[in-house]
């Protein structure tokens, strides 16, 4: 532990030196945030008609009337509330940029520089190098969510209507992003490590965790056509098939990781 905590400790002090990784993860945020605004705010501002007017948003009326926390508002209020419910699904991307942007320079970044060769000849086991490795990455990822999804709060509650905010602080919404959204970026983080202890390229990591992204944005095109709702079971065999994938992916990152190879045969 006392190893491992150490390496943790220095890959946050490189990361704080390199603070341009997260400016992917940054502009990643604050589309996830704007985009939502958009839909719910700034076109029926600038239209100068309601979304309650608009027969598009019925499911977004039925919401209104069967839950219980959506009575206290207006048509125009649950809409709103349905629209940043829905678009919630998008802060997941913001720790899953921040750890591929991490992620591939943490194993990559200290080939090229030379530094990882001197790190696997003490004798730190494969396992507290990777945990520490996969943890310096995550931590910061996860920061950055829960960051972006305090703006989005504190948005909400500025611009949209009384009330609408605290559909976001449900127990479905909390789940989403501190539940789901470490577990996501904890996965492509790991498939990230996996590709990079065998490539000598970045973009080769960042892009096979990147495939991520595909089954969110699948399920945010599901929820917003009424195809699939996100209920507390079905966030909860997600998660829990997430956490499956993750032990899986620690051990097959364990068994890629050639520390021989890396210190006898890279170049």
């Amino acid at each position: 532990m006392t190893r491992m905590l150490a390496l943790l400790g220095k890959e946050l002090a490189d990361l704080r030196r390199n603070r341009a990784l997260f400016y992917p993860a940054l502009i990643t945020g604050a589309a996830s945030i704007l985009i939502p605004f958009f839909v719910a705010v700034v076109v029926p501002y600038l239209a100068g008609e309601r979304l309650a007017d608009s027969g598009d948003f019925k499911m977004a009326v039925d919401m209104y009337r069967t839950q219980p926390l959506s009575r206290r508002l207006d048509p125009e209020g649950a809409i709103q509330a349905w629209v940043f419910q829905q678009f919630l699904l998008l802060l997941v991307l913001t720790p899953i940029a921040g750890a591929m942007s991490v992620a591939a320079y943490t194993v990559i970044g200290e080939k090229q520089a030379r530094t990882l060769e001197p790190l696997l000849a003490t004798p730190i086991t494969t396992t507290e190098l990777l945990v520490a490795k996969v943890l310096g990455s995550l931590i910061p990822a996860c920061g950055l969510a829960i960051g972006s999804f305090a703006v989005y709060v504190l948005l909400v509650a500025i611009f949209a209507k009384a009330g609408v905010f605290l559909m976001l602080l449900s127990l479905r919404s909390v789940a989403i992003v501190f539940l789901l959204a470490p577990l996501a970026a904890l996965a492509a983080l790991q498939l990230a490590v996996c590709v990079s202890s065998r490539v000598n390229d970045v973009r080769s990591a960042q892009q096979i965790g990147a495939l991520l992204i595909l089954p969110l944005t699948g399920l945010l095109v599901a929820q917003l056509t009424g195809s699939v709702q996100l209920t507390g079971g079905l966030i909860s065999a997600i998660a829990g098939g997430l956490a499956v994938v993750n032990i899986v992916l620690l051990a097959v990152g364990i068994r890629l990781f050639d520390r021989e190879a890396i210190l006898t045969q890279w170049k």
